[in-house]
C-alpha cells in the first residue's frame, strides 16, 4: 500500500482522535459555567446525544453532506460501510470518522442554548433531528460540492459549517426555553449566575485549544508537504490574541481582569480562525485573533441586554466569531493560500470574495436558525413543552431527570427525594427576584 496513503490516513485519524477528546472539553466548559445540581446530568446529555448523532452520521449524514446529488443536498452513501472513495489519499473510514466528529461538535454546541432547563427527552428528539434537517444541508453546500462550494466559500475547517449553524440553533433554542428562573429582575435588570467550578472552565478551555489542532490542522487531510503545520501555527498565534485582547478589554471596561471572560476571548479566537488558518498570513491570524477577543466580550453584553439567556455564550462565542471568521479571509486571504475562491480585499481581490462570505454567513445562518425554531416549536407542541417545569429546574436536573446527583457526596439523596432538602437553585441569586419559567 502506497506510503503517502498511509501517513494520511494516519494523520487524520489522530486528528479525528482530538476532535472527538473536545466532546470532552465541552463537558468541563458546560458543567463548570453552569451549576451543580446540573453536573451530571449536563455530562451524561452530552456523551448520549454525541452517541445519537454518530449512528445518524452513518445511517443518513454522510451521503447527505457528501454523497452524490444536486447542489442543495447528496442522495447517495447512505449507511457507510467503511469503502475507500477513489482520488480521496486516505483511508474512507478514517476521514469518515473525521466528518462525524465535525457534525457532534455542532450539535454540542447547539445545546449550549438548551442548558439547565430543558427535559433530556427534547435533547434526544432535536439531537436527531438537527442531524439529519439542519448540518447536513449546510455541510453539503460548502463542503460537499454545493451551491455556496460552487461561489467559492472559504470555510477551511467550519467557522459557519460547524460553529455559526450551532449558535444558530442554540439562539433558537433560548428564545423559545425563555431565560432560567432568577436570571433577570422584573426591571429586566440581569443577575450573574455564576459557573459552579471556574477550574473545570479553565481545564475545558486548554482541552478545546489543544483538540482544535486536529480539528484546523487535521482539515488539511494530508501530510504532503506538512501544510498542516502553518495551519496549527495559525490557529495557536489567533487562540492567543483572543486570550490577551479578551482580558485586556475586560480589564479596561469593568476594571478588574475577567477570567471567565479571558477563557472565552481564548475560544473565540479558535472560533475566528476556523475558516481561515489555511488561506492567511500569520500576522493576519494575530489581528483575526484580537478582533474576535474583543467582539466576544462585546456580544456577551450585548446579547444579555436583549434578555437572552445563554448559559455558555455560544451565541457570542461561536456564532459572532464564526461570523467574523467567516468574514475574515474576505480581507485577509492571500493570492498564494487562497485554494479555494479569490484573495482578500487587502491582497487586491476587492470585495468579491468579502461578498461570497456574507454571503454564505446570511444563508447558512438564516436556514440553521429557521429550521432549528420550526422543529422546536414542532416539538414544544407535540411534547408538552421544552423545559422541565419549575419545580425540577429547582431541585436541578440531576434529580428531577435521572434521580441522581453528579456530586453523590454532598447531597443526601435521601432527603433529595422525599423534598426535604434545599438545593441552591441561582447561586447567589435571591429568590424573590425569580421570575417562573415557562413551558
Amino acid at each position: 500500500m502506497d506510503t503517502v496513503f498511509l501517513m494520511n490516513s494516519l494523520w487524520v485519524m489522530i486528528s479525528a482522535v482530538l476532535v472527538i477528546l473536545m466532546i470532552g472539553g465541552f463537558i468541563l466548559l458546560e458543567t463548570g459555567s453552569t451549576r451543580m445540581k446540573n453536573a451530571g446530568h449536563i455530562a451524561g446529555k452530552t456523551i448520549l446525544t454525541f452517541g445519537i448523532s454518530s449512528i445518524v452520521f452513518w445511517a443518513v449524514g454522510y451521503g447527505l453532506v457528501f454523497g452524490e446529488g444536486n447542489s442543495i443536498l447528496g442522495f447517495s452513501d447512505f449507511f457507510y460501510s467503511g469503502y475507500d472513495v477513489e482520488g480521496l489519499g486516505l483511508s474512507g473510514a478514517v476521514f469518515f470518522l473525521f466528518q462525524l466528529a465535525f457534525a457532534g461538535i455542532s450539535l454540542t454546541i447547539a445545546f449550549g442554548g438548551f442548558a439547565e432547563r430543558a427535559k433530556l427527552s427534547v435533547y434526544l428528539v432535536f439531537a436527531l433531528l438537527f442531524s439529519v434537517l439542519v448540518y447536513p444541508f449546510i455541510a453539503h453546500w460548502i463542503w460537499g460540492g454545493g451551491w455556496l462550494a460552487e461561489h467559492g466559500k472559504q470555510d477551511f475547517a467550519g467557522s459557519t459549517v460547524v460553529h455559526l449553524t450551532g449558535a444558530m440553533a442554540a439562539l433558537a433554542a433560548t428564545i423559545l426555553l425563555k431565560p432560567r428562573i432568577g436570571k433577570f429582575n422584573k426591571d429586566g435588570s440581569a443577575n450573574n449566575i455564576e459557573g459552579h467550578n471556574q477550574v473545570f472552565t479553565a481545564l475545558s478551555v486548554l482541552l478545546l485549544w489543544v483538540g482544535w489542532f486536529g480539528f484546523n490542522a487535521g482539515s488539511t487531510v494530508t501530510v504532503d508537504g506538512a501544510f498542516f503545520g502553518f495551519v496549527a501555527l495559525n490557529t495557536n498565534l489567533a487562540a492567543a490574541a483572543g486570550t490577551v485582547a479578551a482580558m485586556l478589554i475586560s480589564w479596561i471596561v469593568l476594571g478588574k481582569a475577567d477570567v471567565p471572560m479571558m477563557l472565552n476571548g481564548a475560544l473565540a479566537g479558535l472560533v475566528a480562525i476556523t475558516a481561515s488558518c489555511a488561506f492567511v498570513d500569520t500576522w493576519a491570524a494575530v489581528v483575526i485573533g484580537l478582533i474576535a477577543g474583543i467582539l466576544v466580550f462585546y456580544s456577551i453584553r450585548f446579547f444579555e441586554s436583549r434578555k437572552i439567556d445563554d448559559p455558555i455564550f455560544a451565541l457570542s462565542v461561536h456564532g459572532t466569531a464564526g461570523v467574523w471568521g467567516t468574514l475574515s479571509t474576505g480581507f485577509f486571504a492571500t493570492p498564494e493560500l487562497a485554494t479555494v475562491g479569490n484573495p482578500g480585499l487587502f491582497y487586491g481581490g476587492g470585495l468579491e470574495q468579502l461578498g461570497v462570505q456574507a454571503l454564505g454567513v446570511v444563508a447558512s445562518g438564516a436556514f440553521a436558525f429557521i429550521v432549528s425554531f420550526i422543529i422546536l416549536s414542532f416539538m414544544k407542541i407535540t411534547m408538552k413543552g421544552l423545559r422541565v417545569t419549575e419545580e425540577e429546574e429547582i431541585i436541578g436536573l440531576d434529580i428531577s431527570e435521572h434521580g441522581s446527583y453528579g456530586y453523590p457526596e454532598l447531597v443526601n439523596k435521601e432527603a433529595a427525594a422525599k423534598g426535604s432538602i434545599e438545593i441552591p437553585s441561582t447561586g447567589n441569586v435571591p429568590l424573590s427576584s425569580q421570575q417562573p419559567s415557562v413551558n
